[in-house]
This record gives structure tokens, C-alpha cells and sequence, in this order.
């Protein structure tokens, strides 16, 4: 574990793939890691992402236009999301991905970029595949490789994976 700043696991959900081609977050889950490994406070928003769903997104999360457009609006949120990681490592499945989105939605808000706030990033992704050469390393295969309990889960969502990332990283970082 990390002395030097609050740890915290992070997880978004999308529109589509492509923040490069306008899709847009739906959905921010954080959870903070305690010092002995436990999950401590949390954070949850849904996010109206000011454009329509793809088919392909809405498959693996669940969340459509319908379900989101009363939602406040990223721009809305900003402040009270930043407040939250300020300071902390974020622990990341798949970092690019989900700093890609988050930087795009700051851009769009004038709001720099997650470095400005974070102290760094641990991507879990890259974390397993040196840790587990040659073996599955998507969420799923690790909770399925760490006897983690992912029963809960039937769809992707941000603050679960994000729970379930809490103790992922916790096996991760009990390998030599």
C-alpha cells in the first residue's frame, strides 16, 4: 500500500469507446482504500452525457438515454468529484481508458486534466499482466483467480467494479 497518499479505486462507464469521437461519461464510481486494505468512503454519480447511448455501451452497462437524461450534467459534478480524488493515487482497471474519458470531460469543462488533482495512477491492468504473466487479466478473470465474490455484478457498473477493484488490487499487491 501506498503511505504517500490516499489510494483510491476508480471505475467510469460510457457512451461508446471514443471520447476522441464525442462519446461521453455516463457514470463515476470511487472508492477510497483504506490503509489496512478495507474500502472506506465512496462516491457515486450518474451523468447525463448530453448525447444518446450506443447499443454496444448499453449492452455491457445497462444505462440508456432515457435512464440518464435527467441526470445533472458532468460540468454539474465536476466539483464535487475532484474534491473527492484530490490528493490521491487512483487505482485504475484499464487507466487509459477511463483517464481518456476523464481528461476529455475536464477539456470540455476548462478544467485541465487528472494530473493537475491525482498524485499518480496504478493501472491494475498492467499490474496483473506483470504480476500473471500469460494469464487472464480482465476484472472478471481476476475476481474469478482471487475467489472474489462478483455474484452482484451482472452488469458493468461503476461503483461495484469499483468495489470489487478494492479487493483485486488488495490480492495484486500480495504477490511477490
Amino acid at each position: 500500500m501506498s503511505t504517500c497518499s490516499r489510494l483510491i479505486a476508480l471505475d467510469t462507464e460510457t457512451t461508446g469507446l471514443y471520447p476522441q469521437c464525442g462519446d461521453r461519461l455516463i457514470s463515476i464510481g470511487c472508492v477510497e482504500i483504506l490503509t489496512n486494505g478495507e474500502p472506506g468512503a465512496s462516491y457515486h454519480q450518474l451523468i447525463n452525457p448530453q448525447r444518446p447511448v450506443s447499443v454496444g455501451a448499453q449492452r455491457v452497462h445497462g444505462y440508456s438515454w432515457e435512464m440518464l437524461k435527467s441526470q445533472p450534467r458532468f460540468v454539474d459534478i465536476a466539483d464535487d468529484f475532484l474534491n473527492f480524488v484530490e490528493g490521491a493515487t487512483l487505482v485504475i482497471h484499464n487507466a487509459r481508458f477511463d483517464i481518456g474519458f476523464l481528461n476529455a470531460e475536464l477539456a470540455i469543462v476548462n478544467r485541465g486534466c487528472m494530473a493537475d488533482y491525482c498524485e499518480g495512477v496504478i493501472d491494475t491492468l498492467s499490474l496483473a499482466r506483470q504480476k500473471r504473466p500469460g494469464k487472464p487479466a480482465s476484472l472478471d478473470a481476476l475476481c474469478k483467480a482471487f475467489n472474489i465474490d462478483a455474484s452482484g455484478r451482472t452488469l458493468h457498473g461503476a461503483l461495484i467494479d469499483s468495489m470489487l477493484l478494492v479487493q483485486v488490487y488488495n490480492s495484486l499487491t500480495k504477490l511477490p
